[in-house]
């Protein structure tokens, strides 16, 4: 082989060298964006998702109507239209955190005893969403991601 020959084989495999660097690169570039996107949705998605659940049980006069209102504004807004054990079970568990949002809706009120802590609504949050990625394998937030088929344009 000769020199030359020698010389643009090495140039030849440190080129595919860099090709196959900047491929795994673009593998983890992309990889790491998408769960930056999921994890910015997420927070989007908790964040409006609380918001909403502090308008409703606001709202009640008590504890069981707040945390009733609470669980038909979440049934509603994923489009719960029909019961099952798993809903239930889940609804039940958010109910837990809507219970704890009331009374901290409440924290202010004379009703309240000095002495009484105020409700820890992002602990009470957290135990909810680690319950429900334990129990069901996945993040709570994913039940927000709503599927739209696309249908078909047609000109009249």
């Amino acid at each position: 082989m000769t020199a030359r020959q020698t010389l643009l084989d090495e140039l030849g495999h440190a080129a595919k060298a860099c090709e196959d660097e900047e491929a795994e690169f673009r593998r983890t570039m992309n990889a790491r964006v998408a769960a930056l996107a999921e994890a910015r949705a997420f927070a989007h998605r908790r964040m409006n998702i609380m918001r909403s659940l502090f308008d409703t049980v606001a709202q009640a006069d008590d504890g069981p109507v707040a945390v009733a209102a609470a669980v038909a504004a979440l049934r509603n807004r994923l489009g719960w239209r029909e019961e099952s054990e798993a809903r239930d079970e889940v609804l039940e568990r958010y109910g837990a955190l809507a219970l704890a949002a009331f009374h901290a809706t409440r924290e202010d009120e004379a009703s309240v005893a000095p002495d009484t802590p105020a409700p820890d609504v992002g602990a009470a949050l957290a135990e909810f969403e680690a319950w429900y990625a334990e129990a069901r394998g996945k993040p709570f937030w994913v039940l927000f991601e709503h599927y739209m088929p696309e249908t078909q344009l047609v000109d009249f």
